[in-house]
């Protein structure tokens, strides 16, 4: 890659053209709601990609001879090497810089047939409230009366991209909404700033783990921890900890079910029973396509030929009982479930016309 990339771009007639292509397709991507940009170099080539509602879907393509200059142009904006695309890079353009609405952040990988960006765009319609989000009634209302308590633990799970996040923001703007808790976060990254609340971002190359974070945040006198993810056995047992000690806390924990959350944090922690008594709830949670109302699912400009416009969650919950409290004590799991499963819950949006049956099984897979 030339030097010039290296200086502020804008004095040939090329470097203009970089600019403009790279604020073109942020813009295009901001206007059909995708969450992310992909661009991929194979050879002299560039193929773009937008994440519209979880699915990659193709995006405009670019002359080879401006395919360069749109990698160092990005990699430029945010803050990068631009000479380097044999090791991964990480970054964020600030959005006054491409007229974006948020702030974009910038990750960078080499792969055997060119390097690849991807750019999360984050969110800008604000945080949402606990009931934007489109929970059945009674989810809705057992986190309500879990936020309204003054201590115990809250585990979400999924896999990546299925609106944790979401949920969580919704909880701490109910929360701030209760005036006079102490809330502190701890997050990889922070999304969106909630008014009220204080936020500190993970750094791992500084050595700001969760763990490190987790635990020095204790000593600011929180009543309402938000731990973004239990990575390891340390933050586990701060978590539990600080559960039992008085403190309301929020997390998440990877695993396929709420009872795989159970066996996890078991696993995770030296002290089964005090897991078990630091945990009140778990909530488990997925997104699907939801059905274009445009057009009834037949494809039309408003959903880019998908059929898919917005999605919706599907979620089950496992409230801790007495009984389930002594189950995880005595690590015997075997019959914990859910009331409502995953597959139940979305059958029912099948059967309204919501979403698909292809859909489920995308989501959920054949077996869900």
């Amino acid at each position: 890659m030339s030097d010039e990339l290296t200086r502020p771009p804008g004095s040939a007639p090329d470097d203009e053209a970089a600019p403009a292509a790279v604020e073109r397709l942020i813009q295009q991507a901001q206007t059909a709601g995708a969450s992310d940009i992909h661009l991929q170099m194979r050879g002299t080539a560039l193929e773009t990609g937008f994440r519209l509602d979880g699915v990659i879907t193709p995006g405009p393509a670019f002359a080879p001879a401006l395919a360069e200059r749109i990698f160092g142009r990005i990699k430029y904006l945010a803050k990068l090497k631009t000479y380097q695309d044999d090791l991964p890079q990480e970054g964020r353009i600030d959005k006054a810089d491409v007229n974006a609405g948020s702030d974009i952040r910038v990750a960078t990988y080499p792969t055997i047939t060119g390097e690849k960006i991807v750019l999360r765009l984050f969110q800008t319609g604000g945080v949402k409230r606990l009931s934007d989000l489109e929970f059945p009634d009674e989810v809705q209302a057992e986190l309500r009366r879990f936020l309204s308590q003054s201590s115990g633990l809250m585990l979400l799970t999924g896999p990546a991209g299925s609106g944790k996040t979401t949920t969580i923001y919704a909880c701490l703007r109910a929360l701030g909404e209760q005036s006079g808790r102490h809330i502190i976060t701890v997050e990889d990254p922070v999304e969106q700033v909630v008014p009220g609340v204080m936020q500190t971002e993970v750094n791992e190359a500084r050595g700001l783990t969760f763990a490190v974070a987790s635990r020095h945040l204790l000593r600011q006198d929180p009543q309402v921890l938000v731990i973004g993810e239990i990575r390891d056995e340390e933050t586990a047992e701060i978590v539990v900890r600080a559960a039992l000690t008085g403190h309301l806390v929020i997390s998440t924990l990877h695993a396929g079910s709420c009872k795989g959350v159970l066996e996890r944090l078991t696993v995770l922690t030296r002290d089964a029973s005090a897991a078990a008594s630091s945990l009140e709830m778990v909530l488990n949670q997925r997104l699907v396509r939801r059905v274009c109302s445009a057009c009834a699912g037949a494809g039309c400009e408003v959903c880019l030929r998908t059929g898919f416009h917005g999605r919706l969650p599907i979620v089950e919950f496992l409230r801790v009982t007495p009984d389930v409290r002594r189950q995880v004590a005595a690590r015997e799991l075997g019959g914990i479930s859910a009331r409502i499963s995953l597959k139940e819950r979305c059958l029912t949006m099948v059967e309204r016309g919501l979403t698909s049956q292809i859909e489920l099984e995308r989501v959920l897979g054949t077996e869900g």
